[in-house]
């Protein structure tokens, strides 16, 4: 768990479109702000768009989807959901809604991210909200039908001390101010990644970044 070493990140060379990229982004950031008052109707419109595309692409990357004229159906008219790939884009969409209304009062720390993988599965009866309690493996299949092994994980006995720290390092560089977050969230999600501290849902229950950039 380096990426939020603040003496790792002192050694990583940027290169200089990189910086020129955020510097344009934190322009826009300020523009945003006028545009807040002066299109304020614009910007909601787009803020939905933007949590409808999340929610489709981001459990389609786990295996979750529904055929797209449903999926529309459910994101215009949320009911009640017919199976669990349903029950879990739903779960998705009303936790990340949740985050972009109000994006200031989820704090990064581990009761926010246990509540909102909790989110994720409310209309399921699957366990969640609770870190694994059985160590796990990422696997591969490659084309000749033979299994790898790509990484394995934070160990579940290790998980709670793991992700405390994880939370603590990114608050402490975000309060100091001196690194840009947009290096320091897609550094946390890396390491929770590689922590992977759900037994399942670890891709969606990394949907906490949407704070960061809202």
């Amino acid at each position: 768990m380096k990426s939020l070493d603040i003496d790792f990140l002192n050694r990583q060379a940027i290169p200089i479109e990189m910086g020129g990229l955020l510097q344009k982004i934190g322009e826009y950031k300020g523009r945003q702000d006028l545009f807040q008052h002066q299109t304020s109707q614009v910007l909601a419109a787009l803020k939905q768009t933007a949590i409808i595309e999340s929610t489709e692409s981001s459990n389609r990357i786990e295996g979750v989807t529904v055929p797209s004229k449903r999926f529309k159906e459910l994101m215009a008219h949320p009911s009640k959901p017919k199976d669990r790939s349903e029950a879990e884009i739903l779960g998705y969409r009303e936790a990340l809604s949740k985050i972009h209304a109000k994006p200031e009062s989820f704090p990064i720390d581990e009761k926010t991210i246990l509540g909102l993988h909790r989110q994720i599965y409310s209309r399921t009866d699957v366990p969640a909200g609770q870190w694994k309690k059985r160590d796990n493996t990422i696997e591969e299949r490659l084309s000749d039908g033979r299994w790898i092994t790509r990484f394995v994980p934070v160990s579940a006995s290790k998980t709670p001390a793991y992700m405390k720290e994880l939370c603590i390092r990114f608050n402490r560089l975000m309060d100091k101010r001196q690194t840009s977050p947009l290096i320091l969230i897609p550094a946390f999600v890396f390491d929770f990644l590689c922590i992977h501290p759900f037994s399942d849902g670890n891709g969606r229950g990394a949907l906490w970044e949407k704070r960061g950039n809202d």
